[in-house]
């Protein structure tokens, strides 16, 4: 039994659609880790792209400490980002809404974030997304990720191989790869490492890479 990307992204949307209502509850537990995005960010910063913005709770921060940046939230689930098209900075903010591999992010970013959205995709399918991320980024520009980690090797390829055993078996799983393999891939398509963080959240960490 198989699932392409794309059915997967479709399966995630869904997902998600359905658990707009409440998520910010729920991720109340994770806000000292979406802060930490914008704690990441140097001084003069003055566009960016959040991948898998949500609801946009990581950017509540954002606009307290940079009220006049421009933001491009980018999510597949039109519903996330229907709530936060209602928060009081929305008129700052532009909407990609799509797959993150078939949408056009735009360019030319200062920075871009992104927390709790990319731990569900292959070392493959990251090393496309990642290209397509440097490839939006300005010279010098940043890359912000918070995000759950695997603990080991071992446990990343556990999930991936019960994902492949029974893909419809959990509408949402979570496939996150080690900090050392997230690292690779980066690495691999141009980044630069500058900080590797443990969060105050397990198995959650901040990675800061720079084209």
């Amino acid at each position: 039994m198989s699932i392409t990307l794309k059915e997967r992204n479709q399966t995630l949307k869904e997902f998600f659609d359905r658990k707009t209502v409440g998520y910010d509850d729920v991720h109340n537990a994770f806000l000292d880790s979406k802060k930490a995005l914008t704690a990441a960010l140097p001084d003069g910063v003055s566009s960016v792209l959040d991948l898998g913005a949500g609801t946009g709770m990581e950017l509540i921060s954002l606009f307290e400490r940079f009220p006049d940046i421009a933001v491009t939230a980018a999510d597949i689930s039109e519903e996330m980002l229907s709530v936060l098209k209602k928060r009081p900075f929305a008129d700052h903010v532009s909407f990609v809404i799509g797959d993150f591999f078939e949408t056009d992010f735009g360019g030319n970013y200062d920075a871009m974030i992104s927390t709790s959205a990319l731990h569900h995709f292959s070392p493959e399918e990251k090393l496309v997304l990642y290209r397509k991320v440097y490839d939006a980024l300005k010279p010098g520009g940043l890359f912000v990720s918070s995000d759950k980690m695997a603990p080991t090797p071992t446990q990343q390829e556990e999930n991936f191989r019960m994902l492949a055993e029974d893909p419809h078996r959990f509408p949402h799983m979570d496939t996150p790869l080690t900090v050392a393999a997230e690292c690779t891939v980066l690495e691999a398509v141009g980044f630069h490492i500058i900080e590797v963080t443990a969060t105050s959240n397990q198995d959650y960490y901040l990675i800061k890479a720079q084209v």
